[in-house]
């Protein structure tokens, strides 16, 4: 059985670091053939949590949120406004696959939560105190950086991490329903850029858009410069 993240990480973090803003970063759309590369960060203010959750953990108003990938769509959607209320910050931010070709995978990754968690400090009026990041590697940072903690499956662990994770997620969707209309011989309002059988088959028949991220293997020869 799933169970929902908690903000219990955090809350470890916070108890060793002092630390009352605490950033959860997480990225959707690595894997696509077509679209942007999209980073969500959830800002949480742990001081201003009820003493409740500050002591299991456990928020009643968010008790369901999890990784955006054991949600439905609909739960997605669902959810997305309640982040938003209850979040002391948020932002999504999208690079588009241009820059995913002209700089790499990596580099735009780290531009777009970079700029997030610019926005999200405008938003507080202060910089975060730490950020937690889903995985092994930070790609967030060049060189690293001590504010910046990494967490294998922290979408399924850390209840900021994995709000991140849905408002990307829902916000990367609908921008792919929009370009789908634009070019709807490739379904993108279903398979969202991924590599479905019947989006390689549109690339082979079609030739890819200037959305599609020309530098991977496409299973097309890539197009000549201009």
């Amino acid at each position: 059985m799933t169970t929902s993240a908690t903000l219990l990480p955090e809350l470890k973090l916070a108890a060793q670091t002092g630390a009352r803003f605490i950033a959860g970063v997480d990225e959707v759309g690595r894997g696509a053939l077509a679209g942007p590369v999209t980073v969500g960060v959830v800002v949480m203010d742990l001081q201003a949590l009820p003493a409740s959750v500050r002591s299991a953990g456990c928020w009643e108003a968010l008790d369901g949120v999890r990784d955006s990938k054991l949600l439905t769509a609909a739960a997605r959607t669902q959810w997305h406004p309640r982040i938003c209320e209850h979040a002391a910050a948020f932002s999504v931010q999208h690079r588009s696959a241009e820059a995913i070709d002209a700089a790499g995978l990596t580099a735009a990754l780290s531009a777009a939560g970079r700029a997030g968690l610019r926005e999200v400090e405008a938003q507080l009026s202060r910089p975060v105190d730490l950020v937690l990041l889903d995985g092994v590697h930070d790609w967030l940072t060049a060189g690293g950086s001590a504010r910046v903690h990494t967490l294998a499956k922290a979408d399924t662990l850390s209840l900021t991490v994995a709000c991140a994770s849905v408002l990307a997620k829902v916000e990367r969707d609908e921008l792919m329903r929009q370009l789908a209309t634009e070019h709807p011989d490739y379904a993108w309002d279903s398979n969202k850029g991924y590599g479905s059988p019947a989006h390689r088959e549109a690339i082979r028949a079609h030739g890819p858009t200037s959305y599609h991220r020309r530098s991977w293997n496409l299973g097309v020869p890539a197009p000549a410069e201009a």
